[in-house]
């Protein structure tokens, strides 16, 4: 169960800077910004292995999309390990201890 929580934290960390990065590329933020840059960066470096899966003219919407798969895989793996994560202390869905028989 900790474990899990772990992941489910990671993955909001991870995703919604992802997320936040998109928002200031597409909403056009200054770069200049000390913060907006920081999300930006770390959202880039996160997102990296995705970038040019899709080649699309429109910068916008090449960040949106190319980024935005990148946010996409990265739920479905952490979706992936939170459910093989969270029944092995033995738990149920409801907190009740689970006999294996």
């Amino acid at each position: 169960m900790l474990v899990a929580r772990l992941i489910r934290i990671a993955w909001a960390v991870v995703v919604g800077l992802i997320v936040l990065a998109i928002l200031i590329v597409v909403l056009g933020a200054s770069q200049s910004n000390g913060v907006v840059n920081w999300i930006h960066d770390a959202g880039s470096w996160l997102s990296s292995p995705f970038h040019g899966i899709f080649d699309i003219d429109n910068h916008k919407a090449n960040v949106a999309v190319n980024w935005g798969i990148a946010a996409l895989v990265y739920s479905a793996i952490a979706m992936l390990l939170i459910r093989l994560t969270a029944g092995a202390d033995g738990y149920g869905r409801f907190g009740r201890r689970q006999t294996v028989v």
